[in-house]
């Protein structure tokens, strides 16, 4: 067989030699024989590869195997791998039934062109895109007046890929005043003496990344339990665990198991005490992955935020009460002399010097631009119109499930628009919660069923995120479905329950 040419195909060539070493493929694969092979794969490409009208499905790149394993050693068409992947895509459903994600999943059609605008952009190269840095400015500058920094303007805050990476900072500026308390007191520190750990206080209801900064820093995580009938960590038990090596204590402003508030005052005045009776100065550092968007608009009476002169910087995600795609983050110092200048970096790149405070480096500005649409586009006036119409289908939401019978409300929105339960009488159902999160999958709802906190892990809740976009009318449709298959559990007295769930995390 020679190497010619059959046909062009969206500027690819396809030879007669490839249709050949495909046939020995389907061949030797017990598929027929090589000579109907021939035929059927050379009439296929000249009907189908040659002209620019072939239908999509029936291109020779839809009719096999995909690649999963290599890359190919040839491409294909940009519209034949767009469909190729799109349609994947599709098994992953929708993300606006998914209630497990605290994530953003709608946004305006101008922030979706300003993020088109952008994607190109790299955030790091200030010097080269000095806008998008002064835009990035301009957001911190907002978040530090918005949480009452006694110097807005002057202190100093950044961008990140997301909370983690904030909190990470967050930490590391704790860690590194830890050490700086401690050499002016004349006390060694972990770099002097392998013996003296630092720790962070936390409850054992905060995310998963700070145990991540515990261990990747080498830092003591000491937990407080969660206790008893406690959804969130006890300041005084908080403040009890702290020694002269503990560098701050975290309060979650929303738990991610069931959207309380922890009491961040309540907080600040127990290490008060505590430095009183000890002389222990300890600060705080304020979790508002979800609560730093929420509070200032729904509970401006609360004060949780830099009005404490014992919180000394807070995290938030943009990207989820903040109303932005995934992925942003912030993380803002009260004072500018509450960071250590040994954690800014003044980088020469790109012909530029430039001050970086971060543990990426590359990253998207898209969504940082977009962050600021949002910020000058909604004002404090369209972020509580959004999160007060989320708390109101959340309080809803929660009065029709509680009043479905089998569920005790555990939250009802009134912190966070999230709302959870629990089953009043679990031993006595026949089914669990992961049976019914299992079961809601049937029409796209994602809704997790997980076990609380140590100390009470025995209980397993269910959780609905309300994010924008979730309306009255989904949430009447998602009771519709909780009663659907209640009605199904009761017709199946020999069901088997699931005793442990896959696929969520709180």
């Amino acid at each position: 067989m020679s190497n010619e040419t059959v046909g062009p195909q969206d500027g690819y060539s396809v030879t007669s030699r490839e249709a050949q070493e495909i046939v020995g493929e389907h061949a030797a694969a017990g598929n027929g024989t090589a000579e109907r092979h021939a035929h059927l794969v050379n009439k296929s490409r000249e009907r189908h590869l040659s002209g620019a009208t072939r239908p999509m499905y029936a291109r020779h790149w839809l009719l096999g195997p995909t690649p999963r394993h290599a890359v190919p050693e040839e491409g294909m068409p940009p519209t034949t791998a767009y469909h190729l992947i799109h349609d994947e895509l599709i098994l992953d459903g929708s993300s606006r039934f998914n209630l497990a994600t605290f994530c953003s999943t709608w946004m305006e059609p101008e922030a979706h062109k300003l993020i088109t605008e952008t994607l190109d952009k790299n955030m790091i190269d200030k010097d080269e895109y000095p806008q998008t840095a002064e835009l990035e400015m301009r957001c911190v500058h907002m978040l530090a007046k918005l949480w009452h920094s006694p110097d807005a303007e002057g202190t100093i805050g950044t961008s990140t890929i997301g909370s983690s990476e904030a909190c990470m900072l967050g930490g590391l500026a704790l860690k590194w005043a830890w050490r700086e308390r401690r050499k002016m007191a004349g006390l060694a520190t972990d770099l002097d003496d392998a013996s003296v750990r630092p720790n962070l206080v936390m409850g054992t209801n905060t995310q998963v990344c700070w145990h991540k900064f515990c261990r990747y820093w080498d830092v003591e995580a000491r937990e407080v339990a969660v206790e008893e009938s406690e959804v969130v960590t006890d300041p005084e038990r908080a403040a009890a665990a702290c020694d002269e090596n503990t560098i701050g204590v975290v309060s979650v402003l929303g738990s991610t198991f069931t959207g309380h508030y922890e009491d961040v005052a309540g907080l600040s005045v127990a290490l008060d005490r505590l430095q009183e009776r000890t002389g222990l100065d300890i600060p705080i550092h304020v979790d508002g992955a979800s609560g730093g968007f929420v509070a200032p608009f729904l509970q401006p009476e609360l004060v949780w935020d830099f009005q404490l002169p014992r919180v000394k910087s807070i995290n938030t995600s943009g990207h989820k009460y903040g109303l932005v795609y995934p992925g942003v983050g912030w993380v803002i110092w009260r004072e500018l002399k509450d960071l250590h200048p040994e954690l800014v970096f003044n980088v020469d790149y790109l012909g530029g010097s430039m001050p970086t405070l971060a543990i990426n480096f590359s990253r998207p500005a898209s969504q940082v631009v977009a962050q600021y649409y949002n910020l000058i586009r909604l004002g404090k006036a369209g972020y509580r119109a959004v999160h007060e119409a989320c708390q109101e289908v959340a309080v809803e939401l929660a009065r029709q499930i509680g009043e479905l019978g089998p569920f005790e409300i555990l939250s009802e929105g009134r912190d966070l628009p999230v709302i959870s339960w629990t089953l009043k009488k679990p031993e006595a159902m026949g089914w669990s919660l992961y049976d019914l999160s299992d079961r809601l999958r049937d029409r796209g709802w994602q809704v997790p069923a997980y076990r609380m906190p140590a100390n009470r892990q025995a209980m397993v809740i269910m959780r609905v995120v309300v994010r924008n976009g979730f309306t009255h009318d989904l949430a009447g449709m998602l009771v519709r479905d909780i009663q659907r298959h209640l009605k199904w559990f009761e017709n199946q007295p020999g069901f088997r329950s699931l005793t442990d769930g896959t696929g969520f995390h709180h």
